[in-house]
């Protein structure tokens, strides 16, 4: 077994099967929860038998999509299993990497025929439009960011790409004609005094973000801040005079370009506190998980979370429970 693919299987911590039958017509519905499906990075096992890691946000996708194919008038379930007796979990790997790898085709055409143009362009040739081009080589590594989200084994073209998106913006980086660097996401300003005592309203089942965004909320920013959660498909309705929402979609305070709910929070309100800033790049890192940060406490942090979810049923309780652990967190670095 290659040094990779220990690697993998030490990341493996069970499985979870997803199960659904839905009417024949119409024919939308069914490719509606294929597109989900697609998207979340499920492999089709067989039939209509989909398969990801066990996680807690692949736990609460499958409770939802549950809820959405009994909408439609179909049936579905979902079990977690530690193993799968006809398939070992190497070849689990493999099959949602070679799911991955189908995927990372398209941009792998695209990069190499980049590669040819940029370096046609430092011969010395004229006739390729470096504006154009910076902005083909940005567009690719969106698309590139956006599979990356669902590679949840490091297949091995998804890391040969990233090298040559890399060598790509290291090259034409300072030619005359070459995009800028993307700023920042810009988070508008906010007072103090325009959020306090009021609700703040978030999904259920909170986990990592909402979690650190709640316990920023009452220690610095609304000491006498409440709590509600409800189900996205209830917002705007839920929300009237005094609430403020948070990490849902489109919500007051929310993700915003790569950044995550907290670190919004953080901008918008120009919180200066050097320890609340170095929690944000451990929220961070493990929401997003783009790399950007490194942080000791992130495995364990997130190991702890876990633990809190899976045992903690009241929302109200797990978003107290995991607002204390972030206190802890910020007293043990701020000593």
């Amino acid at each position: 077994m290659k040094g990779t693919d220990r690697e993998n299987m030490g990341r493996v911590k069970g499985w979870l099967l997803f199960f659904y039958s839905v009417p024949s017509k119409p024919v939308s519905n069914r490719m509606k929860i294929w597109r989900k499906l697609s998207k979340a990075g499920a492999a089709q096992v067989k039939g209509a038998v989909y398969i990801l890691p066990m996680n807690e946000e692949h736990y609460e996708f499958f409770q939802w999509l549950v809820e959405e194919v009994s909408s439609m008038g179909g049936e579905a379930a979902f079990t977690r299993v530690e193993a799968i007796d006809s398939m070992k979990d190497q070849e689990i790997v493999d099959l949602l990497n070679g799911h991955k790898e189908a995927e990372y085709q398209p941009i792998s055409k695209t990069i190499a025929d980049l590669e040819i143009r940029v370096n046609s362009i430092r011969k010395g040739s004229k006739s390729q439009n470096l504006k154009t081009l910076s902005e083909q080589i940005a567009k690719a590594s969106k698309s590139y960011e956006e599979i990356l989200r669902t590679d949840f084994f490091s297949s091995r073209i998804g890391a040969a790409l990233k090298s040559r998106l890399n060598v790509l913006k290291t090259l034409t980086k300072g030619l005359p004609g070459a995009l800028p660097e993307a700023k920042p996401a810009a988070v508008p300003s906010r007072r103090l005094e325009d959020y306090q005592g009021k609700v703040w309203i978030t999904r259920k089942k909170p986990f990592v973000d909402r979690m650190a965004s709640a316990w920023l909320i009452q220690r610095f920013i609304d000491k006498n801040a409440t709590f509600r959660f409800v189900d996205e498909s209830e917002l705007p309705a839920a929300v009237g005079k005094g609430h403020v929402t948070f990490d849902v979609s489109e919500g007051t305070f929310t993700h915003l370009g790569d950044l995550c709910t907290f670190e919004v929070l953080v901008k918008a309100f120009g919180l200066k506190d050097k320890t609340a800033r170095k929690i944000a790049e451990i929220v961070h890192e493990i929401d997003i998980k783009d790399d950007k940060y490194s942080n000791a406490e992130t495995v364990g942090l997130e190991e702890i979370l876990s633990g809190l979810r899976k045992s903690v049923k009241d929302d109200t309780e797990l978003l107290e429970k995991g607002m204390s652990v972030f206190e802890m967190l910020y007293l043990s670095k701020a000593g």
